[in-house]
This record gives structure tokens, C-alpha cells and sequence, in this order.
């Protein structure tokens, strides 16, 4: 409502005095402020915030009068009184200084417009200049405690416990004295219940204040009691007044009263304020509320604050500002909310914990239209001795700033959903807030062309709709609009503001006329003509209806108020404007849909009608009194109204009406007065008669019935005209604000299907929550509440303490923090779906659920509501007969997302409640089940670690189990390596500490969604044929070394502890899983599999390679690889019998070009003429292994990424030898065959293919897969390779269509020690693969031609095979024992691979090879470091 920003304004006076001011009383316009010291009298102007005038008693003066205490000003601030210390009043007469003598002037450039068309500006902007007369003072003969001032008189309490009355225009008439012992006090004003009467002798009022609209005063007596003196007739005679008292109060020090409100607020020496209300009925004064410091929220100050020093209502009556004795400020809303507190927090520490002494104050007042808190500081006793007290000459006033919310003077922005709040010059807005502004009825028209209308490169909607609730709750930040300095200058302070529905144009008015500002233009719109401006001065407020400006306001002209209606897209001149006369002074107004509702000061409403004309060719609207309302009964007094409202909320539903066709737009209208809602209805007791015209009809209003309260301590109501069959609870809902109350929410209760109603269910029902901001907008399809906070930032450049004379010497920085608004939001549908529960509503409750689950929040909102109550429950000390946990867990099963709601909220609460909450909820074991049978495993993951801290080891590793092999079967990854650490904690006794969340992602590991990301740290071509392989010396190490990458850590944590039984049992799952894949021919994941657990797949694979890793089927696992790796069949080209490419001429220049385009595919080889010499049986196919170029290995030994031409540069002077595809780089993550193949080179072109060529070319890559997919099966091949799966190597050749991978394998299988059964296998698999061609894949015929030398080499040597045993030397045993003794750790056998390595290292110098042995040595598959992304 009201919130502090920036840091206070020091006030200097210029006039050197060693006195220091201690009272501030404003003048009833707030324009002037009359300063006190103990004998000055200084008036101040209020902008700028200067010193007029003052006025310094005589010595002779000051010894009669004594000196001053307290000051009053006449209603038209044409006098002052000045209460003396000796029992006199002494009266001055502020007098004006002449036409053109002013204090403080402007100064302009010459030529400014605003001296030449503006005759009376210097009235406006220039401080006036005043002196002060004395006129003759009025002895009392009592010490004075109070005075009050009314519009014809001066009440004064005296010490002797008298009234005394005087007259403001002079002691001529005397004045009347009334003994306080003579007023008859009473509990209430029947005298015939016969209370006990107050005994009033030796009895005087300590402070005395008026309240119009309850007519009479509030008292506080100095013996502490409080009371009421109302007069029974218009003037004051002694025996004419009545009193009432506050029963079992006697600690009173102070009093306030509001008189919007009708509430007297009462300060006591325990530091709270009683705030009392008279009942109407019976006149008692009854307790409405108190404001008071909770041990809660201060516990070191809430009864350290001394006796309340003084409260102050703000201008408009929304606030009020306590102080106390021991110091402090505290911000209260009208009922009780808190607002502020400057005895907590950074107002009361230093960044560095000391604490600050709090600002005692002396007095304090509001400014105009409360935008300034003046306060004058109370010093300490200083000592007498202090001959020059410069510090103390300018001591003073200090000046709090404050933004308010444009709710508290114009409440009709309340049915908009945008927070606007308004300082003394600028205006903050949240940006962008409604994601409903969509669905807006009164959207801007799109037919309006005009200019000045919307930009077009200017969105219609507000910018941040795209961007959702992400917007509306990701920041805290306002939109700041600085209002324009032309119009502030002569029209400050602001008094009223509003925002359109959009958002996107705001309007404000201050003393007269008002301005426009536009967020599509960025720019404000004032009156050309500064007389029209000047002319009106609003009086009921302003709204925006669709693009105009609706304003209630008073001609000087014409003496006449007026309703008008200014265009936004024209400018602002009352030649545009559309005009209404109104009858009486308008005191509110409101825009409802098309409707414009007026409330005037003869109490009554008047309701008008608004239309767009449709003949004319300008946009002009026209208004029509639709019906008028008398209120004068129910209403006392027109100041009480708060606020009127025009809404569609009604009692009845739908179907209860008579005739649905006479359901109205406006069915009802809500009047706050001091803040007790009452709501009028239309009367449909009457006879119903239809209009056949339906223009007719819709004229004919009906008329409304009795008042029928709804609520009391309202501060706010909030309604949307916007209507949804989808969240009728939300949207027919009436939002109410009750300040310590909380929020309150007026339900419609629908029946279920159109079933008809219970007779026993009411209509609506009233739902009361609390909420912890100060709420001042309600998205209603949003389910949120939007409010402001005040945050506070330290500033630690100076230090020091705070109070008395450190005000004077110390930066005001030091003393006070630096305040800032903050934007705040709060979800409150757990709330209302709480207090339905409560009340057996559970169908209304899942009605408003199932109508807001798509909100993205809705989760959170029920893992809310379960906590709430959890707490309250579960730590409650008394039992609870009829707990609600059990109902929301009840609740909450009805939507998808229970299981997950259920964990989140136990995750966040004390271990210690778990028992409470699991037996209403369910067992954990059950939970955790249920999410395994619906495939939620990160939801199965939480409640692993709710059973790890519920049940035994035992029952933990059993569920751990279940949801590994879960895991491991759909490829969550993550969650694999999470839970192999889950399971060795509890192997290894770490269970007692729960682990970290299996859901989290570690942002070191990537996805697992893609390939083998894990060897994005190995650097090797794999697409080589057999032909480039060169000879190198062989490294034995690298036969089972492991991938260098991050989850290798985990496999060298799990060689340390070889021997723990956990690693074996992981072990031994993840082999059964990898026999699973294998067996299933998932050869994809099998490899996402290895790479993303660091599963030693070679070691794996060479154990077995006679088991699980044979092939039985070459077809169905060709068939199940083309599926997997999304590989195409082949196709015959058209071409195919007579390719231009099977000559040489095109291939070196084609060769040569594809390399420097970086291709990653060998995309031509299946062509290709050179045929490999046959490969020599006593060679392996691991020779070449270890023997990559230098280059490569140091470079993959570091880690770092190799530059391409390290693979390109040796390949293209041998682009003769090798095929083209051999510059695959692994790294690379482009390809030829995924991108364009314009983008080859530039001088493509000079090739000049013809056009069977390039058809050639296209099938070629037609018959290709995806980059991706090639560079994980060339991996997989070199795996197989490695570890002797020879079966595979053969149909990844196949797949690939490479005929150098056939022909290694073909040469390996002359190998002794290849088994027989591979060999037999493998020719018996070509063979069905040859069938299988013939018949259903002609594509693969072309390809098995090609390699039938290899074929019939194979179906040769089966038949001479030998047995390998008897080739395998006597000393591999021994060699093999320190190279890997991990193999005889695990059980397995001797790799085939190993054995051949070791008798190819020992087969003699590379020298001594035939040229074609050393060519079949490949130099990537020694450094086979590969990135797969």
C-alpha cells in the first residue's frame, strides 16, 4: 500500500538557533507546516521544501507566556494557535505578503511557453511570501494539555479538567468552559441498560482529537482510560454531551482517529494501539483490532518499545504511522497489516551485527497526499557548556519518502491486474505482467488507423505475453515512468492514477487537468491549451475504458461536474472530448465491461451506459444514464465510501434463475463503506415480463434489492469482467483484503454435471487464508496474487549510531539503510483447496484443481498444500481429533503426478515427520513400486532415499537393485552411474549418510540421449580401409586399456577394491545386462552402454567371444543393425553395370576434392579397382595397434583436440592408395552426407561429371546412414577387432559395405588361431546373406560380387583348417601374466587377440615384411581415440 524508498531528505534551516524544533503540525491542506521550538514559530512550504517564514518570541514574551508546546491551524488556513506553556493560547494571523512579492521563483530560459501562455504560474510553482501576527492572547489559567481545531471552533482541554471552546474569528464572543464532571460516561449510549458510570473528578484529557464522520471526540484521559464524547445537538452546551468508555483499559498515552473509517486508534504505554470501532446499535465502543509488534517476527524488541509516542493517519487514511518512546517507525495498513518496521532488520544493525540506536522522534506529520513523512528527531540531554553548538543550528526536520499503490485514492484500477504504484514524480509499473491480456473483452479496436494509435512494428499484445509466467515471476524490477516536468510543476502532488487493461497506457491528475502516457510511444500527452487544463480539476477519479479516458471532474467555467470521455490516440483537447452533466459532485467511479458506475455525494449510484457511435467517421462514444440508486439509508455519511464496484458476482447460479435470458452483465454492486462490504442484487422477487424487443430489454434494468453484508474489515476488492466456462471458480470469485485477517475469497459452489443442487449447499462460501505480502493484484486464471515488499540495502561507507545530535553531525547513509520495492508474487490455490477440504468440499476442491492443473506450477501447489498441513500436524502438541492429512493425501492420488509430489514434499521435511506423513500417505516400499510399474525412475530414485533412511541395508539394496536393472534396461544413464554409487555406499557403510539425489544431473556428464559421448576425449579414424594400415611397434598395453574419460574414474575406483563383494555383484549386472543386449542384437545401446559406465567391453567381449558374442543369424542381425543404426538397404543404381567411375580418370581429381571438403565418409570405395594383396597368416590384425604417427599420440595423450590436417595432409599424397572416405576425423561433428553437397568446393564445377556420374554419386550417398551412425559402427568394429568377434567384424563390414574390413577378416581367419566354428560360422552367414540378397535385397549383390575372392578364399581354407592349439607358443602364458593380470582376476580366458599380438611382436623386423603387410597396418587403429557426439 505504502512503502519507503531511497534514503529520508535533511531539511536545513537557514536561520541560526540553538533551539532545536520538537512539534510539526500540517495546515488541512498540507501545503504549509508550522514548526515549534520553545519559543519559534516557522512555517515551511511544502515544494519546494522550504522555510517561509518564522517567528521568534521576545525574552519578555517568553518569561509571560512560558514557552510554546503544541500548535493547531484553522480549517482555511488563515490562522494558527499556539499553546503556551503558562496556560495561554496564543492566536496568529498568517497574512500574504502582497500580489507580486514571492519568496522563491522559477527561473525559465527566456521564450519558455509556459510564462507566455500561462498568466497564473507563478500561484503554482513559486513559494509565497507570509508573516506571522500576533493577535491578543487568551489566558486559560490552566496548563494546557490538547486542543483540537473544528471549522468555526478551537477545543481546548486544560489541566483542571475542562473543555474549553473558543472562537477561531476573535475573543469577542467569549468562550464556554465544560467541567468533564458533568458529562455522563457509560459503557454505551442506552442509558436505560444502566452501566456503571465513570467517575470523571480530578480527572483531565491528556489528548483530545475529532472525528467527523462519527461526530465527536476521542479522548484519553491522564489516568489512562479511553473514551468517546459525542455532542446530542449541533452545538457544545454542558449539558448536551454524552460520553462512552473502553471497558478494562487504563494504560492510554495517545489518539488518532480515521475518519474514512471511522476507527480510533488508541496508543498504550505496552508499546501496541487498540483500534476501536462504535458499534452503531448501541454506541459502545468495541475492539476492532490492534497493532502491535509480534514476539514472532521481533523477538528482542516486541516489549522493549516504551509507550507509544504518537500515531499518525496517512492523508487518504489507508495507513497509519506508530512511534514509540524508545524510538522507531512502524507502517500499518488501515486493519492491522504490517507494512513496515524500522526497529528490525538493517534499519536496526550495521552490516557488521552492532546495533544502531533507534531515530527517537520527537513529532511527525504526513505531506500532501502522503508522500512525505516529515518527522523532527528528539535529541539526548546535551550539556549545558557547549558555546558553540553549530551542529545543533540545523538540526532538524527530516523527510521520508514514500511510494503508495494507486489502489488507496482511485480503488477502480482494482479490477485490472496490473500493480501500479505512483511516487511524488514518477509512476511503477509491473512490465508486462497479464498473461490473460489476451483474452481481454476490451481490447483496443484494430480498426483505429489513426497515428498515434499503435506503431506497427509494435506488437498488439503486451510484449512479455510470448514469454508467459516465466516473465511474470522471474524478476523483481518495475517499469519506471517519470511523470512530465511541465505538468508536475503546476499540478503537484499527484492525487490519482490509473492503468488499462493491456498494460500499456497509464493516466494520471493532479490539482487540475490530467496527462496520458503511452507505453507503445514512450511519450506523454498533455492539454495543448493550458487554460483547459487548468479549468477542470477532477474530483471522483479516472479509469480507462477500451482507448479512452474516463474522468469525473468539476468545471470552473461552467461551474459544473461533468462526465467526460478523452480519446488516447487524439490529442488532448476538449474539442475531442465527449461530455456528460452530472447533477452532483461525484466521490468514486468505476468502469465495469461497457458501464461507467458513479458514486455521489448525495449517497446515490448512478450507472451509464457506454457506446461507440457507429455513423461517425471519428471514433466517439456516446453515454446514456442507464439507472440511478438512492443509498442515503444505508449510508451515513458519503466520506465512508471506500469504494464502488460493478460486478457480475451474484448469490445464484445460472440455473436457479427464473429466466436465464434476464441474466444481466451487472448483476450486483459491491459498496465498501469504512470498510464493511455490502452487496446490492438485482430483484427478481417481481413479476418477469419480457421485453419482445430486446434493445428494449436490455434498457429496462432491473432494480436492485436490500444491502446485504458480505464482510467486514475490507481494504480491497478485486472482480474480473472476464467470464470462462473452463475456471468458473476462479473467475466468479470476489477477492477480498482484510488487512491482519488475511485474504478472504467469496466461491461459487457449482453442482457437479448439471446435477441439481443440495438444498443444503450454499450458493458461495467465504474462504479465509493468510498470506505474507501485501497483495495489490489478483491474476485470477493464474491462480497468483502480485504485491510489493520494501527491501533494504546497507550502506557501509560511514558508521556510527543513530539519534539525537548524530542526526545533526552524522550522513543520513550511515543512519539509515537505503529502501527499495521489490515485486513479490504468491501461489494461494493451496489455500483455497485446503479450507474446501477442510469443510468436506472435496468435489468443489477437485473441480478448482482439475480446472488449474495446467498451470506450471499446479505440482507445486499440492506439494504445498501437503506441507502446510504436514507441519501443523505432525508437530502439533495436542492430538488432533480429525486430522486433514489423510483427506489431502486422498485428494492428491486423483492426479497424475502424486507419486512425485508425495517424494518432493518429504525430501523438504525433517526426517523426523516422515512416519506421520508415510502412514497417511502410504508405505514407502508400495510408493517406490508404483513408480517402477509406471517407468518413473527419477521419481523411484527419491524414494530410494527415503527407504535408505526408513529401512534396513538389506531393503534398500533390494529396491537399489530392482531400479539399477530398470535403469540399465531404458538407458537413464545418469541415473546407472548414480546408482552404482548408491549401492557401493551401502556396501562400503556410507550408508548412514544419505547420498545426493539421483535426479540431479551432473553437468560434467552429457546426455546420454545420442551415441558414445563418453570418448569425446579419443581422437581416432576409424573409417580407414584395411589397405592404409602402416607398421609400427606394438604396444601390448593398449589391448584392454580404457577409454580416457570422465567415468573412467569409476572403473579405476573399481580396480582398487577388486576384491569387495559389491563390485562383484555390479559387475556381475552389468555383464548380464550387456549378454542381454548382445543376445538381443542392440548393438547401438550396447556401446551407449559401455561408454556412458566405462564397461570394460573388450575384456567383456574376448570372454565372450565363443558364448554370447557368436553370431547365429548374420541376417536377422544385419536386418537389426540397418533398424538401429537408421541405415538405409542398398539400392542398385540405374548406372551401376556401366560406372564412368570404375575408371581412374575422375578418381585422384574426386579423391582430392572430397578431402579438402573434410568428407567423413569413404564414399565411393565399393567401387573402387584396387584389390588388396592376399594378408600373410602369421600377421594379426592387431599389429598396427600401437603404431599411429607421433603426432596423433601425444596429442590424444594430452587430451587436446588434433587439428584436422594432422589426419589430411599424409592421406592426399596417397589419395592413389587409399580410399576416399580414409580423412574421416572423428572429431569432426559435419558431414558431407548430412549437409549439401554444393557446399563441397568451389571448383567442383570443374570436374564436368556428366549426368549418369553425378546420378552415380547421389545413389552412393543415398545408400549411405548417418554420420553418426557410421562413426559408432566403425567404433564397434574396432572393438570386435580388439577382441576377436570376428562374426561381427564381418557384418558391420557388411552394413558398411567396406570390402578392406571383409578381406582383414578373411585374412585373420588363416590365422591358427581362429576357432573352426568361427570360420564355418562365418562362411555359412555370407552364405545366408548371399541368399538373402538374391531374394529380398538386391542392393547387397553388387557389394558380395565384389568380395567374391574372398568368399571363395573362405570356403577354401574351411576346409583346410587345423586346430590352433598346436600353434600357440609355450611362453604366451608367461608374457601374459604382467601385462594384464586383470584378465585372470575375472576368470576369463586369454584373448585371441593377445595371443597373435604377442607372436606377431616376436615374427622379426619390419624390414623384413613384404610392402603389402605393411600397408595392411592401419595408423588410426593404433591411436583409436574417437569423439562421437
Amino acid at each position: 500500500m505504502y512503502f519507503l524508498t531511497g534514503w529520508p531528505r535533511r531539511l536545513l534551516c537557514p536561520l541560526k538557533s540553538a533551539e532545536e524544533p520538537f512539534h510539526i503540525q500540517p495546515s488541512y491542506q498540507r501545503i504549509f507546516f508550522a514548526v515549534l521550538s520553545e519559543t519559534q514559530l516557522s512555517i515551511w512550504f511544502s515544494r519546494p521544501s522550504v522555510l517561509i517564514v518564522s517567528y521568534i518570541e521576545s525574552v519578555k514574551a517568553a518569561a509571560r507566556f512560558g514557552h510554546y508546546q503544541q500548535s493547531e491551524w484553522r480549517p482555511d488556513d488563515s490562522m494558527i494557535a499556539v499553546v503556551a506553556s503558562k496556560g495561554y493560547i496564543l492566536l496568529f494571523d498568517v497574512v500574504g505578503g502582497g500580489d507580486d512579492k514571492y519568496l522563491y521563483e522559477p527561473v525559465y530560459p527566456k521564450g519558455s511557453h509556459r510564462v507566455k501562455v500561462n498568466p497564473g504560474y507563478k500561484e503554482e510553482q513559486c513559494a509565497p511570501v507570509l508573516s506571522l501576527e500576533m493577535k491578543r492572547p487568551v489566558d486559560l489559567e490552566a496548563p494546557i494539555t490538547s486542543l483540537q481545531s473544528l471549522p468555526e471552533d478551537l477545543v481546548v482541554a486544560t489541566a483542571d479538567g475542562y473543555l474549553h471552546i473558543l472562537h477561531w474569528d476573535g475573543v469577542s464572543n467569549g468562550h464556554k468552559a465544560i467541567s468533564l464532571c458533568t458529562v455522563p460516561f457509560s459503557l454505551d449510549l442506552q442509558s436505560s441498560r444502566g452501566g456503571p458510570c465513570l467517575d470523571l473528578d480530578g480527572v483531565h484529557i491528556r489528548d483530545i482529537e475529532y472525528c467527523v464522520t462519527l461526530d465527536g471526540f476521542a479522548v484519553v484521559f491522564d489516568d489512562g482510560r479511553l473514551g468517546f464524547i459525542t455532542p446530542t445537538a449541533s452545538r457544545f452546551t454542558t449539558d448536551q454531551l454524552q460520553g462512552v468508555w473502553a471497558a478494562d483499559v487504563t494504560d492510554g498515552t495517545c489518539v488518532a482517529v480515521n475518519n474514512k473509517y471511522r476507527l480510533m486508534a488508541f496508543g498504550c504505554t505496552s508499546g501496541s494501539v487498540l483500534v476501536y470501532m462504535v458499534e452503531t446499535t448501541t454506541g459502545s465502543m468495541q475492539l476492532s483490532h490492534k497493532l502491535e509488534l509480534t514476539p514472532k517476527h521481533y523477538p528482542d524488541v516486541w516489549n522493549k518499545t516504551g509507550p507509544v509516542k504518537m500515531i499518525r493517519w496517512s492523508p487518504d487514511y489507508s495507513v497509519a504511522m506508530v512511534t514509540w518512546e524508545c524510538g522507531g517507525l512502524s507502517l500499518w495498513s488501515v486493519f492491522g497489516a504490517q507494512l513496515i518496521c524500522t526497529l528490525g532488520e538493517d534499519f536496526a544493525y550495521r552490516s557488521d551485527g552492532t546495533k544502531k540506536e533507534p531515530l527517537k522522534i520527537s513529532s511527525m506529520c504526513w505531506g500532501a497526499e502522503g508522500y512525505h513523512l516529515w518527522v523532527t528527531g528528539r535529541s539526548e540531554d546535551v550539556p549545558e557548556d557547549m558555546d558553540s553548538p553549530v551542529t545543533l543550528k540545523q538540526s532538524g526536520i527530516l523527510q521520508f519518502q514514500f511510494i503508495r499503490s494507486a489502489l488507496t485514492v482511485n480503488p477502480c484500477t482494482s479490477n485490472q491486474e496490473q500493480v501500479l504504484l505512483h511516487g511524488e514524480d514518477r509512476l511503477y509499473l509491473t512490465w508486462g505482467d497479464t498473461t490473460q491480456a489476451q483474452s481481454v473483452p476490451d481490447a483496443p479496436s484494430p480498426k483505429d488507423k489513426s497515428p498515434h494509435h499503435r506503431p506497427a512494428s509494435l506488437p498488439a499484445t503486451p510484449p512479455d505475453l510470448s514469454q508467459g509466467l516465466g516473465t511474470l515471476l522471474g524478476h523483481k524490477h518495475w517499469h519506471v515512468v517519470q511523470i512530465h516536468s511541465t505538468y508536475l510543476e503546476s499540478n503537484w502532488p499527484i492525487r490519482f492514477a490509473a492503468i488499462d487493461s493491456a498494460g500499456q497506457c497509464m493516466a494520471i491528475a493532479g490539482r487540475r487537468g490530467f496527462a496520458h502516457y503511452s507505453l507503445y510511444t514512450r511519450k506523454w500527452k498533455l492539454f495543448g491549451n493550458i487554460t483547459q487544463e487548468q479549468n477542470l480539476t477532477l474530483t471522483g477519479g479516472l479509469a480507462w475504458w477500451n482507448d479512452f479516458i474516463v474522468i469525473a471532474c468539476y468545471n470552473f467555467i461552467d461551474q459544473q461536474e461533468e462526465l467526460r470521455l478523452y480519446p488516447r490516440s487524439s490529442n488532448l483537447d476538449n474539442a475531442f472530448a465527449s461530455t456528460t452533466r452530472l447533477h452532483a459532485d461525484t466521490l468514486l467511479l468505476n468502469v465495469f465491461r461497457n458501464m461507467v458506475v458513479l458514486f455521489r455525494a448525495d449517497c446515490s449510484i448512478c450507472l451509464y451506459s457506454i457506446t461507440m457511435k457507429p455513423d461517425s467517421s471519428t471514433p466517439s462514444p456516446c453515454v446514456e444514464l442507464l439507472q440511478e440508486v438512492s443509498m442515503s439509508r444505508y449510508i451515513p455519511h458519503p466520506g465512508l465510501v471506500v469504494s464502488v464496484t460493478l460486478t457480475s458476482v451474484r448469490t445464484e447460479t445460472g440455473i436457479t434463475l427464473k429466466t436465464p435470458q434476464q441474466v444481466c452483465l451487472a448483476e450486483s454492486i459491491m459498496l465498501n463503506i469504512a470498510g464493511q462490504l455490502i452487496m446490492l442484487q438485482r430483484d427478481r422477487s417481481g413479476p418477469q415480463v419480457r421485453e419482445k424487443d430486446p434493445v428494449l430489454s436490455q434498457k429496462k434494468l432491473l432494480p436492485f434489492g436490500s444491502p446485504v453484508v458480505l464482510a467486514q474489515c475490507v481494504e480491497i476488492v478485486w472482480t474480473t469482467c472476464r467470464s470462462s466456462r473452463k475456471k468458473r471458480h476462479l473467475l466468479e470469485a470476489l477477492w477480498l483484503w482484510c488487512g491482519e485477517a488475511g485474504m478472504k475469497v467469496w466461491l461459487p459452489l457449482f453442482p457437479r454435471d448439471h446435477r441439481k443442487p443440495q438444498s443444503f449447499l450454499s450458493r458461495r462460501i467465504m474462504l479465509p487464508f493468510h498470506i505474507n505480502i501485501y497483495p495489490l493484484a489478483v491474476l485470477f486464471e493464474d491462480a497468483l496474487v502480485l504485491g510489493a515488499t520494501n527491501e533494504t540495502v546497507l550502506y557501509d561507507g560511514v558508521g556510527g549510531g543513530g539519534g539525537g545530535p548524530q542526526l545533526v553531525s552524522e550522513p543520513l547513509e550511515a543512519i539509515f539503510p537505503f529502501c527499495t520495492v521489490e515485486r513479490t508474487s504468491h501461489i494461494y490455490l493451496h489455500h483455497i483447496l485446503r479450507q474446501l477440504l477442510v469443510r468436506n468440499l472435496g468435489e468443489q476442491a477437485l473441480m478448482l484443481a482439475q480446472s488449474c492443473a495446467g498451470l506450471p506450477y499446479f505440482p507445486h501447489v499440492l506439494e504445498l498444500m501437503v506441507h502446510v498441513v504436514l507441519e501443523e500436524e505432525a508437530t502439533s502438541r495436542e492430538p488432533i481429533p480429525d486430522p486433514l492429512l489423510p483427506t489431502v493425501a486422498k485428494f492428491i492420488t486423483e492426479f497424475p503426478f502424486f507419486l512425485q509430489t508425495i517424494v518432493h514434499c518429504a525430501r523438504k521435511t525433517e526426517y523426523a515427520l516422515w512416519n506421520y506423513l508415510f502412514a497417511a500417505v502410504g508405505n514407502p516400499k508400495d510408493l517406490f513400486e508404483e513408480c517402477l510399474m509406471a517407468q518413473d525412475l527419477d521419481t523411484a530414485a527419491s524414494y530410494l532415499i527415503i527407504l535408505q533412511n526408513m529401512e534396513a541395508p538389506a531393503v534398500s539394496r533390494q529396491h537399489a537393485t530392482l531400479l539399477f536393472n530398470t535403469a540399465l534396461e531404458q538407458g537413464k544413464w545418469d541415473l546407472c552411474r548414480h546408482m552404482i554409487r548408491f549401492l557401493k555406499a551401502i556396501g562400503s557403510g556410507e550408508a548412514e549418510t544419505p547420498p545426493t539425489t539421483p535426479t540431479t544431473q551432473e553437468p560434467a556428464q552429457p546426455s546420454s540421449a545420442g551415441g558414445f559421448e563418453f570418448f569425446r576425449h579419443r581422437s581416432i579414424s576409424l573409417s580407414q580401409s584395411a589397405d592404409s594400415i602402416a607398421a609400427a611397434k606394438f604396444n601390448l598395453q593398449k589391448t584392454f586399456s580404457m577409454p580416457s574419460g570422465p567415468s573412467t574414474k569409476g572403473a579405476e575406483r573399481w580396480s582398487k577394491d577388486a576384491d569387495c563383494a559389491e563390485n562383484m555383484y555390479i559387475d556381475m549386472m552389468l555383464w548380464r545386462h550387456a549378454r542381454h543386449l548382445l543376445e538381443q542384437v542392440r548393438l547401438r545401446e550396447l556401446g551407449c552402454f559401455s561408454a556412458q559406465l566405462g564397461f570394460e567391453l573388450i575384456g567383456w567381449l574376448c570372454r565372450e567371444r565363443t558364448r554370447v558374442a557368436r553370431v547365429d543369424d548374420f541376417v536377422t542381425a544385419l536386418k537389426r543393425l540397418h533398424s538401429d543404426f537408421l541405415w538405409p538397404f542398398p539400392v542398385i543404381p540405374a548406372c551401376a553395370l556401366n560406372s564412368p567411375l570404375k575408371n581412374g580418370r575422375c578418381r585422384s581429381v574426386l579423391s582430392t576434392h572430397l578431402l579438402k571438403s573434410q568428407s567423413a565418409d569413404s564414399l565411393l570405395n565399393t567401387n573402387m579397382e584396387s584389390a588388396l594383396p592376399a594378408v600373410s597368416s602369421n600377421h594379426s590384425w592387431l599389429d598396427g595397434l600401437g603404431a599411429g604417427p607421433k603426432e596423433m599420440d601425444s596429442a590424444s595423450s594430452h587430451g587436446a583436440p588434433v587439428p584436422q590436417e594432422a589426419f589430411l595432409s599424409p592421406l592426399i599424397n596417397k589419395v592413389d592408395e587409399c580410399s576416399i572416405g580414409s580423412a574421416t576425423d572423428l572429431t569432426e561433428t559435419s558431414s558431407m552426407v548430412d549437409g549439401d553437397w554444393t557446399m563441397v568446393d568451389e571448383n567442383f564445377t570443374t570436374l564436368c561429371l556428366s549426368q549418369s556420374e553425378l546420378e552415380h554419386i547421389s545413389m552412393e550417398l543415398a545408400n549411405k546412414g548417418p554420420h553418426k551412425s557410421q562413426v559408432q559402427l566403425r567404433y564397434l568394429l574396432h572393438i570386435f577387432m580388439e577382441a576377436g568377434c570376428l562374426e561381427w567384424c564381418v557384418i558391420i563390414g557388411l552394413i558398411l559395405r567396406d570390402s578392406g574390413i571383409i578381406k582383414q577378416v578373411v585374412g585373420f581367419l588363416e590365422s591358427p588361431d581362429v576357432l573352426p566354428e568361427t570360420i564355418t560360422n562365418i562362411r555359412s552367414g555370407l552364405l545366408a546373406v548371399d541368399t538373402w540378397a538374391s531374394s529380398d535385397c538386391l542392393g547387397y549383390k553388387p557389394f558380395l560380387k565384389l568380395i567374391q575372392p574372398q568368399l571363395q578364399k573362405l570356403l577354401e581354407s574351411a576346409e583346410e583348417s587345423v586346430n590352433p592349439e598346436s600353434f600357440q607358443p609355450a611362453s604366451v602364458t608367461k608374457l601374459l601374466e604382467p601385462a594384464n593380470p586383470r584378465v585372470e582376476e575375472r576368470g576369463g580366458a586369454v584373448p585371441l587377440g593377445l595371443s597373435l599380438a604377442l607372436e606377431a611382436s616376436g615374427a622379426g623386423s619390419l624390414e623384413g615384411r613384404p610392402e603389402e603387410e605393411q600397408k595392411q597396418q592401419s595408423p588410426e587403429e593404433g591411436a583409436y581415440d574417437c569423439t562421437l557426439s
